[in-house]
């Protein structure tokens, strides 16, 4: 076995970019572990818990560590790495920091007429990179997390200032003109415009609009916090007056969590005489609305009333879905009566503890509705996992570039004697693994076979001009013997149902 470090100095490349490294490392044949990241005290540990020797780095270095069966795959993982890391930057990792741009000046030199920046440093000098972007003009989305809530406040008002769109902190996908930024599906350009406090919930409203014929004018994310007390509602305001004022808007979608009732009930009138449809999942207290608005609790039901709102009728998500939820039942032990689900996008897991504990009752997981069913969970008990936080990607990629860490899982569900149904999404578009239902099926596969062990209900979120190709997605996991169902919130309500036993389960509003 062998292993090396290699630190390139004074080198920042943001998240995605680092992540995608990580994963080219590990399509490498007879790579054991690999990653590549910025050298923060929490990193390094990570390495060193590894095995790894690190010499002298600082938070501002970039590393690329690899282990592998011998010498020659390491160094053939690394300039897979590098290519992937600075190939977008007009050369090699040797003349990278030759060829580009170092301020914002300097790109709007580089590349005159540009209108939006994304901003992705460490927390601590995004607020000052946000505001030069203000200053330049340009819109601004703000990828990095750690930007203090006064800070976000300061961003806003100025942007409100200054007529700019000021997307974020931890704002992770977003589309302007038809341009995805961040991790965005490809879509149809379409009457209905969405603003989402919810990264994968933005994804999924823009996924069923397009492919339920309505197509999508603009997405803008508005960061996590915007709907809280503190922030108020800040650029949730602009976008809305943006998407009011734009003439290729006939309808807003508005996707976010449970806001703050007050925040909530300041913004939902203000799109004037354009519907607005504000899907707030889990939202329990009743509004008083004004006329033209709708509230509803879940995804699905937002994009099929957003459709209604330009004319256009939904299929039936639950079309067929009972008859295989009665087939996967059919053979069950009845000792399995237990949900796990697995979930790479952090919005698609709290609707399905929504959706899911109306059903079955309190679901542990580690991003729970209710704090006292925080895993670990007591035996006996359903349980949701977000495996995109922290604790699941501390030294490992996102689930949704590298589903390694959800293989693992998987196979351990299939040993388990309790599991009636593992829940899994499958996230496509920029950015995401380039097949990761490729990666899934098989194991899936495995522990459905025979039809002794639990069942498998997936969700692929995506559209076919997604470049992993949604259908072929889809069919890959059918092939497996999975349930491929229509929509995040239908996979919900078949994994309660194939625990209840109760095949209708599936059917009605979700």
């Amino acid at each position: 076995m062998s292993a090396r470090v290699k630190v390139f100095a004074d080198t920042y490349l943001d998240s995605v970019l680092q992540l995608s490294g990580t994963r080219t490392m590990f399509e490498v044949d007879g790579v054991e572990w690999a990653a590549a990241a910025m050298a923060t005290p929490a990193n390094v540990e990570t390495l060193l818990e590894k095995g790894f020797e690190v010499g002298k780095t600082s938070a501002n270095d970039l590393f690329i560590a690899v282990r592998a069966a011998d010498d020659n795959i390491v160094e053939e993982a690394i300039e897979a790495c590098e290519q992937a890391l600075f190939a977008t930057r007009g050369g090699g990792a040797t003349d990278h920091a030759e060829r580009k741009a170092r301020t914002i000046g300097e790109a709007i030199d580089l590349q005159p007429g540009t209108n939006v920046a994304i901003v992705s440093v460490p927390g601590d000098y995004a607020a000052l990179e946000a505001h030069k972007a203000l200053s330049a003009g340009l819109h601004v989305l703000l990828f990095s997390d750690n930007v203090s809530v006064e800070e976000e406040i300061a961003l806003k008002d100025r942007a409100g200032e200054v007529g700019r769109l000021l997307m974020g902190p931890g704002a992770g996908t977003a589309m302007l003109g038809g341009i995805g930024l961040g991790f965005a599906n490809v879509v149809k350009r379409g009457r209905v415009g969405v603003i989402a406090a919810a990264g994968t919930g933005a994804q999924e409203a823009m996924a069923l609009l397009d492919r339920w014929g309505a197509g999508v004018s603009h997405v803008i994310g508005l960061g996590g916090r915007d709907l809280n007390e503190k922030v108020d509602g800040r650029m949730a305001k602009l976008a809305i007056a943006a998407m009011r004022d734009d003439p290729g808007t006939d309808a807003i979608l508005f996707v976010s969590k449970p806001p703050s009732p007050r925040v909530a009930r300041d913004i939902v009138g203000l799109a004037g005489g354009t519907p607005l449809i504000a899907s707030m999942v889990g939202l329990e207290e009743p509004m008083d609305l004004p006329k033209g608005v709708e509230v509803l609790t879940t995804l699905e039901e937002g994009a099929v009333r957003a459709l209604a709102a330009v004319g256009i009728t939904a299929p039936d998500p639950s079309e067929g879905l009972a008859a295989e939820v009665e087939n996967a039942c059919a053979g069950l032990a009845d000792a399995r009566r237990l949900v796990r689900g697995l979930f790479s996008g952090g919005t698609l897991c709290y609707e399905s503890l929504v959706i899911m504990s109306r059903l079955l009752g309190p679901i542990w997981s580690n991003t729970p509705l209710d704090k006292q069913y925080c895993v670990p969970a007591p035996a006996g008990s359903h349980v949701c996992l977000d495996l995109g936080e922290e604790e699941y990607t501390k030294g490992r990629p996102h689930p949704m570039i590298d589903p390694e860490a959800r293989v693992e899982l998987l196979r351990e569900e299939g040993r388990s004697t309790e599991t009636a149904v593992v829940l899994l999404d499958v996230v496509l578009g920029h950015g995401s693994h380039p097949d990761p239902a490729g990666e899934l099926a098989p194991v899936c596969a495995d522990i459905i076979a025979g039809g002794a062990g639990p069942r498998v209900v997936a969700y692929v979120l995506g559209t076919e001009g997604d470049p992993q190709g949604f259908e072929g997605q889809r069919a890959k996991l059918r092939e497996a013997g999975c349930i491929v169902t229509e929509t995040a919130a239908r996979a919900s309500l078949a994994a309660a149902a194939i625990a209840l036993r109760e095949p209708a389960r599936v059917t009605g509003r979700p």
